[in-house]
């Protein structure tokens, strides 16, 4: 059952895209860390299906199956729903609700000098306005729930200090005297930028560079075979540089640290060859995601299971999101709903 919320611990919001299975990427970028904080705040961890809408990998028909095996990914990789509330952004229309409120003080400037919407609109002959207003969608996603914090890499600041400024302008416009929304501080985690095993871009599933937590170990030993390395080591006996190389980074998450070391004087030392190298961090990646396979693959034969961890976890956003609409709603003068009128037969 989900907790809902726990009174006196500071408040943390974060959301996920619903990409399909978790990755090792998605895994040490983040997921980690959601699973170390848990014990330490009040949490609400999101499947944003929402904002999947303006990818360019945006299919319909998979849709929901992305969602459920991203959030079985979750709850394998250690999120506990009797510790956080963790539900389908979809789930939850006061997401979208709250971003139309906001979007009357979101400054469009500021939205066009975003880095995320600059470099995937260059190449589109029509932008959709989904893509500029992305961000306020973000905001409020984190605004609804009234986080105090949130948990973000170096890459993401920016995001966050619009949603601080559109929580400023929305206070200064319709709630000067009584803010609702506190303005939600970054919590600078150590979010790792996984690299793809391409060596080329920043890990992700339509790259086709990615490593499942449920692979296989031989879909593991495959996929790291051709995986790029060092590019100074033409052959096996040309000495190497692990601090530029790919796999040593991969080790360095996965290996023990008498490995990693042994790993770093070998390569220096054209002891080993890049096979050698792979297949170490092939039988120790294998052993660090074990439980997590184990207990992802058994949360998908199981979708039911999902689904309602999924359920509860949405009725108690919707009791924090219903209270904060009303509160904002107020302040904004609308003529309050009426009450519903029961009819008997």
């Amino acid at each position: 059952m989900s907790l809902g919320y726990v009174t006196g611990m500071p408040r943390i919001f974060s959301g996920i895209q619903p990409s399909g299975e978790l990755h090792i990427g998605n895994l040490l970028g983040a997921v980690q860390n959601w699973v170390t904080l848990q014990a330490q705040y009040e949490c609400f961890y999101c499947v944003v299906d929402l904002h999947a809408l303006t990818g360019a990998g945006y299919d319909p028909q998979r849709l929901a199956q992305r969602t459920r095996e991203m959030a079985g990914g979750l709850l394998g990789a250690g999120i506990d729903p009797s510790r956080v509330t963790l539900f389908v952004q979809s789930h939850v229309p006061e997401h979208a609700t709250l971003m139309w409120l906001l979007n009357t003080v979101a400054p469009l400037g500021e939205l066009e000098r975003m880095t995320q919407f600059k470099d995937k609109s260059q190449d589109m002959e029509s932008i959709p306005a989904g893509l500029l207003n992305y961000p306020i969608l973000m905001a409020a996603d984190i605004l609804l729930y009234r986080a105090d914090m949130v948990p973000v890499g170096e890459d993401q600041i920016q995001h966050l200090e619009l949603a601080r400024e559109i929580c400023r302008r929305w206070t200064a416009r319709f709630a000067p005297e009584r803010p609702v929304f506190p303005e939600p501080k970054p919590l600078l985690t150590a979010a790792k930028r996984i690299m793809g095993l391409d060596g080329d871009a920043k890990m992700s599933k339509s790259l086709g560079n990615t490593i499942g937590v449920t692979d296989t170990p031989e879909e593991i030993w495959q996929k790291l075979r051709p995986a790029k390395t060092d590019p100074a080591r033409k052959t096996k006996k040309d000495p190497g540089t692990p601090e530029i190389c790919n796999i040593f980074a991969l080790h360095r998450h996965f290996s023990p640290p008498a490995t990693v070391d042994e790993v770093a004087v070998k390569c220096r030392g054209a002891l080993w060859g890049c096979l050698d190298c792979k297949r170490v961090l092939a039988d120790n990646m294998t052993a660090a995601l074990a439980p997590v396979r184990a207990r992802t693959l058994d949360l998908a034969a199981h979708p039911a299971q999902v689904d309602e961890i999924l359920g509860d976890g949405a009725q108690a956003a919707r009791r924090v999101a219903g209270d904060t609409i009303r509160e904002v709603q107020d302040a904004m003068g609308f003529l309050p709903a009426p009450a519903r009128v029961e009819t008997r037969a």
